[in-house]
């Protein structure tokens, strides 16, 4: 499905990793124009080309190399229906806020408003229900908004393991453990990331911060909405069914592509067999590809049938990395069932996410605005 128009787009954080993985994604996209580029003073004033350290496998779009960059400044960027944010955390929460207030859709890459009781923490192949959050964002703002909005994407090693969670629980009913062993890799730290002498013929067996966000991020993702007595919405964090998860992570040795094993015990008794649950993988599909989001993958869940897939360098850019891999189904002596996990964590994982997050905002009238 088109929407049968073009939106003008801007990023901000142009010149960093997630920024530029944004640019090298848009060049090409049916509906989506790159008409602002945001960074720091440094950068500012400069043709892209100047400012950008480049690091992408493609050369830099020709659409963007001379186009001038702008500092993050809400005036820059009236003429957008959409902003993505690849800005780094430290400076990320008063940047969008500021965009959000100038009534403009921002949909960011950075954790600053994950944890927001009333912006939503979407993986676009899981829980799109939750732009319904979205109005009451507006209302309870000060002032209230018309437009402008924040819609956040999760924590690339929680993208990755949601979406056969989400699969398994929309076939089987409530998950009630979960226990999580991650091995991420360094392009998660960014540019210039791990120091080579720290990961070379190495495993860091620490991500500070990163097993308390897929614990956290996890649960408000797979949770439901609930409304209360005076009729506002909140997130209910899967306390309907609580849902326990513990998570380990560990940088490891390999450029792109997350990989995770995990294990799931279920509410339902007995639980699936593991035939079962592959059926229920490959049957999963997000509501982003049927509406027709033009980068939600075919594939939500790919399932291996190799014992030893999926694998980072041979399956991570598989549907251009937009989807998960799954292998190694089988029965779990401790919980019910256990598998492997694999995510691009600089596609489906970061910008890609975002992506496919503002093309069904669009498809569904939630922004609007013609180039």
């Amino acid at each position: 499905m088109s929407p049968g128009r073009q939106y003008k787009v801007g990023v901000l954080g142009a010149t960093g990793t997630v920024g530029q993985r944004f640019i090298a994604l848009l060049a090409e996209h049916p509906f989506f124009v790159i008409h602002a580029l945001g960074a720091s003073q440094r950068s500012a004033g400069k043709p892209y080309n100047k400012a950008v350290n480049w690091k992408q496998t493609q050369p830099i779009p020709s659409a963007v190399r001379e186009m001038i960059v702008q500092e993050c400044k809400p005036e820059h960027f009236q003429e957008c229906a959409v902003v993505f944010s690849g800005l780094d955390a430290d400076v990320a929460g008063d940047i969008e806020q500021r965009f959000r207030l100038a009534e403009l859709a921002v949909f960011s890459n950075a954790k600053n408003y994950r944890r927001d009781p009333h912006v939503p923490l979407i993986v676009p192949l899981v829980n799109t229900s939750h732009y319904s959050m979205i109005p009451q964002q507006r209302a309870l703002h000060q002032p209230p908004l018309k437009k402008g909005f924040i819609v956040t994407n999760a924590n690339c090693s929680t993208t990755a393991v949601v979406v056969p969670l989400a699969a398994l629980e929309r076939a089987f009913g409530p998950i009630e453990s979960c226990i999580i062993t991650t091995m991420q890799a360094i392009s998660g730290a960014g540019y210039p990331g791990v120091p080579s002498l720290d990961i070379v013929d190495n495993i860091v067996p620490y991500i500070s911060g990163e097993e308390e966000k897929i614990e956290w991020e996890t649960l408000k993702i797979l949770g439901g909405l609930t409304q209360g007595d005076d009729g506002l919405k909140a997130f209910d964090m899967h306390a309907k069914q609580p849902l326990r998860v513990s998570a380990s992570c560990n940088r490891v040795p390999v450029i792109e592509g997350h990989t995770e094993c995990v294990s799931v015990r279920f509410a339902r008794r007995p639980p699936p067999s593991p035939q079962q649950v592959r059926e229920a993988l490959q049957a999963y599909t997000s509501e982003a590809y049927t509406i027709g989001c033009p980068s939600a993958p075919r594939h939500t869940v790919f399932v291996h049938e190799e014992a030893d897939r999926p694998q980072p360098r041979l399956d991570r850019d598989y549907q251009a990395g937009a989807g998960v891999c799954v292998g190694r189904v089988r029965q779990c002596r401790v919980l019910d069932i256990k598998f492997v996990v694999l995510a691009n964590n600089v596609a489906i994982g970061a910008a890609t996410s975002s992506i496919i997050n503002a093309e069904y905002a669009v498809l569904k009238g939630i922004v609007g605005g013609q180039a």
